[in-house]
């Protein structure tokens, strides 16, 4: 890139960024997704004038919809409680809106924005016809009882459901929203519509779900890995990796990482990490899912268990010496100084299995650092693919093979790695991932928001 045009790129990008916050107050994840995408696409942008004579950024970064609704329930003592619920339906220029639901005390309609404005670029870059949306609650189902959490989803459903259909709007889970909340979800969208259709993907097998959507975010960001350590020659076999989180995605990151022959020596939680210096066997990895999947427990438990492990209290685990690291917890959970503690203790690779969970700070540590660097909207990607597989298994009325879908989830993953390299490469051998994902994603949505004119 030239003097002039980097000049050019920070005074348009700037002068964005103002807009964005001006229009969005209040929505903090939200302006740091929109920073991190526009930094990388505003010199693509000046250099391909028809997106911004025609606003591109700006149509992209304001939803098509937004839905705020009430959701009334009430507990096992009768007492009636009152959430606040949303959807946010960002673009379906490529397909129908397409993203999760997330049921936690923290989630706010900036929160929400911010996932569905990545889901986006995510979408596009699997290949298949998926717009981007988001919603969820700042309902906590930690605590309550099967039926609480039961009366809350058909509640949410009940105010949810004239927004979505198989084609216009197919939610999904998230963190708070597994296989039970889904469940529940879709038992009353077709009690309210007397209708059976594809309209939530996560289901269980036996009523229209998909093999492997449980693994697929684990799984498709460890594949990743595989391929950006392929780029030059590498493989995941007998690396040492750190691993945050202790969910669904931690867990089968783990899993996929053990199948590959990696060592992994961490996982974590909201105040602490596990730490195993030997490495997860898989009676580590069984017992972590009968914790966490079906007890629902504390890792002190594993801690207590298993000899030459210890439970950190009240830190994460970027400190440990390793030569990959896969945050799978939530968004910021590397900043600046521990994207430097990684870089400083010879990290080779980061792939992002949570949604933005490194900050502005900690990326351009690693970018510079010329570390391989996967953004969530890549490496992460493998979720919402099956969840678009499931949907093409509903469309047709079949059920494919787990072996079918986990390469059909393989193939993707080495797809938007393609595009990944195809517009991130330096010509010096390094791949700045991010600019990839954003640039090959954005590509496709603004052509596809260009060709229906100006709506």
């Amino acid at each position: 890139m030239s003097d002039t045009l980097e000049r050019q790129a920070q005074r348009a990008t700037a002068e964005f960024m103002e807009g964005v916050r001006a229009r969005n107050p209040g929505q903090p994840e939200f302006h740091q997704a929109v920073s991190e995408v526009v930094d990388w696409l505003m010199p693509f942008i000046l250099e391909n004038p028809r997106y911004q004579e025609n606003a591109l950024l700006e149509r992209l970064t304001e939803p098509d919809r937004s839905y705020t609704f009430r959701v009334a329930w009430e507990d096992d003592k009768g007492g009636v409680h009152v959430n606040r619920g949303w959807r946010v339906q960002m673009s379906n220029a490529i397909g129908p809106y397409k993203g999760g639901l997330r049921f936690h005390p923290s989630v706010t309609l900036g929160t929400l924005k911010f996932l569905a404005f990545e889901q986006v670029f995510k979408n596009a870059l699997t290949t298949l016809p998926m717009g981007g949306g988001k919603g969820g609650s700042n309902f906590d189902p930690k605590g309550k009882s099967d039926r609480e959490v039961m009366r809350f989803c058909q509640s949410f459903m009940t105010a949810l459901y004239p927004y979505i259909g198989e084609d216009v709007d197919v939610p999904a889970g998230d963190i708070g929203v597994g296989g039970r909340e889904v469940s529940y979800l879709f038992g009353q969208y077709k009690r309210i519509t007397e209708r059976w259709a594809g309209v939530m993907t996560g289901k269980g097998l036996s009523f229209g779900g998909s093999p492997i959507r449980t693994e697929a975010t684990g799984y498709g960001t460890v594949y990743f890995v595989e391929e950006m350590l392929k780029e030059r020659g590498d493989s995941a076999a007998g690396k040492t990796a750190l691993v945050s989180g202790s969910g669904n995605v931690a867990i089968y990151c783990v899993e996929k990482l053990l199948h590959l022959g990696s060592k992994v020596v961490t996982v974590s939680e909201y105040d602490g990490f596990l730490h195993i210096p030997d490495g997860f066997t898989e009676e580590h990895l069984e017992y972590l899912k009968d914790l966490k999947e079906v007890r629902r427990g504390r890792l002190t438990e594993m801690a207590e268990k298993f000899s030459g492990a210890s439970y950190v209290e009240g830190q994460k685990p970027w400190g440990v010496k390793a030569d990959l690291a896969f945050p799978c917890a939530t968004q910021n959970e590397i900043v600046g100084d521990e994207a430097k503690l990684l870089v400083d203790n010879g990290i080779i690779a980061v792939a992002e299995g949570a949604n933005m969970p490194t900050n502005l700070d900690g990326i351009h540590i690693f970018l510079n650092s010329k570390v391989l660097y996967g953004p969530g909207k890549a490496a992460n990607a493998g979720g919402v693919a099956v969840s678009g597989l499931e949907q093409t298994q509903n469309a047709q009325r079949l059920m494919w093979t787990r072996e079918e879908v986990d390469a059909r989830l393989h193939d993707i993953m080495k797809k938007i790695h393609a595009q990944c390299v195809q517009y991130g490469h330096d010509g010096n051998g390094y791949v700045n991932y991010v600019k990839g994902a954003n640039v090959g994603g954005f590509a496709k949505v603004a052509d596809a928001v260009l060709s229906c004119g100006i709506m």
